[in-house]
């Protein structure tokens, strides 16, 4: 993790002390269940409650000589707890401990993420229906196409945002499980209902058959989701960043006083936060591969899997989660410029109304091929006076487009509202 990017709750989640925290409580249930079953006297379990803690210093302190984790964490716990603590971990795996840990810090990173979305959402609702009716120009191949309005875009970003969310809960129930089933997953040493127990308490669902390891499939799916949130983060910071361009300037990114944009030159309002946003997403991204690489472990366990995690676990979420907030704030405090947009929606002299003329004439007798050709050619000459000319005057004068629609007709074909009228309509789908 990378403090730049990183937002303290979300960090928590991963610091030592959350993590060991999280251990102790998975060896403390189980005990209990233990204790229920009649495995363990009561005395026992009772005293690790009472006197169980560790220290992260020390638990470092013993792996560097006995090289296992969970041995210098159980070692650390025992020195508090005193001769009751050999009843800890019976019948029980390393694996058990580090899966289930793993389960209940995504399932935590998971509910940041999510409310993080529907924060963003929030704020994408709001603005889009304070512009639902701003016209600008809708491009293809980032190329002037026909009239939308800006509210219809940031509506699309509400809508993949709002399957970002439900993906989210989708992976979160996936990962969410709990593996108290001994050494190869077979429960020889320790009865299913002390899983179930755990389960309940660390509110995980039951692994229903794990090897001596949770399947990596359901990691696998958790990390691929994030990756897909991220490209989503992407697709609306490159759309805000192309919206910034000089030569565009439609929206952009809010710039602070004092805020300064360039080392050399003074004048620079550079789109920073959105470019950040597009280094972001790679890196989520980047995490999806391994993840999906370690899925495939052999037989019933090894270890190639565990130092991957411990990488991917922490920096995927934590920038996930940075990247949503960020996003969050360019959204909110975005700068919209009406008259630009309507400006640069008018520079093309009326292009934009191109097939609304190709569907008049087909209407009025032409056919396709007839029409696309009539009106291709004023549409080109429109095209290569950058706009000097008009397309409606050229079609206006065009005594072939004349013979088929008269100038009302015509006129009526550049009205700007007939692109706008089904916006509601969009909205009531997109917001219900």
């Amino acid at each position: 993790m990378i403090s730049r990017y990183s937002r303290p709750q979300m960090a928590s989640i991963w610091a030592p002390e959350t993590r060991f925290r999280i251990w102790f409580e998975i060896e403390a249930h189980a005990l209990d269940a233990m204790a229920e079953l009649g495995i363990v006297p009561r005395k026992a379990a009772q005293a690790v409650w009472e006197r169980g803690a560790f220290e992260v210093e020390r638990i470092d302190a013993i792996e560097a000589e006995v090289k296992h984790d969970v041995i210098a964490f159980l070692t650390n716990v025992a020195e508090h707890v005193g001769p009751e603590a050999r009843f800890l971990h019976q019948g029980m795996t390393s694996s058990d401990v580090l899966d289930t840990c793993l389960a209940v810090q995504l399932s935590r990173a998971a509910d940041l993420l999510i409310e993080d979305v529907s924060a963003l959402l929030a704020v994408l609702k709001r603005r889009a229906h304070e512009h639902k009716l701003t016209p600008t120009i809708g491009r293809s191949h980032g190329i002037h196409a026909e009239p939308v309005t800006f509210g219809l875009k940031l509506a699309v970003a509400y809508a993949e945002f709002d399957r970002a969310r439900e993906r989210l809960r989708a992976a979160r129930r996936e990962v969410a499980t709990c593996a108290i089933s001994g050494a190869v997953g077979t429960f020889a040493n320790i009865d299913p209902r002390v899983e179930a127990h755990v389960a309940a308490k660390m509110g995980l669902e039951i692994e229903p058959i794990s090897t001596q390891v949770i399947p990596r499939d359901r990691h696998a799916m958790f990390f691929a989701t994030l990756g897909v949130v991220a490209s989503s983060v992407e697709r609306l910071a490159t759309e805000i960043r192309h919206l910034q361009r000089t030569e565009v300037l439609e929206a952009e990114e809010y710039f602070s006083p004092g805020q300064k944009g360039s080392s050399a030159m003074p004048h620079k309002r550079n789109p920073v936060l959105t470019e950040n946003l597009t280094g972001l997403a790679r890196m989520v991204r980047g995490y999806v591969t391994p993840a999906l690489e370690n899925v495939a472990l052999w037989h019933e366990r090894d270890i190639s899997h565990s130092s991957v995690e411990r990488y991917i676990g922490p920096d995927s979420t934590v920038t996930l989660d940075f990247a949503l907030a960020r996003l969050t704030g360019v959204v909110d405090k975005l700068l919209v410029y009406p008259e630009r947009m309507r400006g640069n929606l008018d520079r093309m002299g009326g292009l934009v109304h191109s097939q609304r003329v190709l569907l008049a004439l087909t209407q009025a007798g032409a056919s396709r091929e007839d029409a696309y050709r009539l009106v291709q050619r004023s549409a080109m000459k429109v095209w290569e006076s950058d706009g000097a000319l008009s397309l409606l005057d050229l079609l206006k004068a065009d005594p072939e487009v004349a013979a088929l629609l008269p100038a009302e007709r015509l006129e009526e074909s550049f009205d700007l509202g007939y692109h706008l009228k089904q916006v509601d309509t969009i909205f009531e789908r997109v917001f219900r």
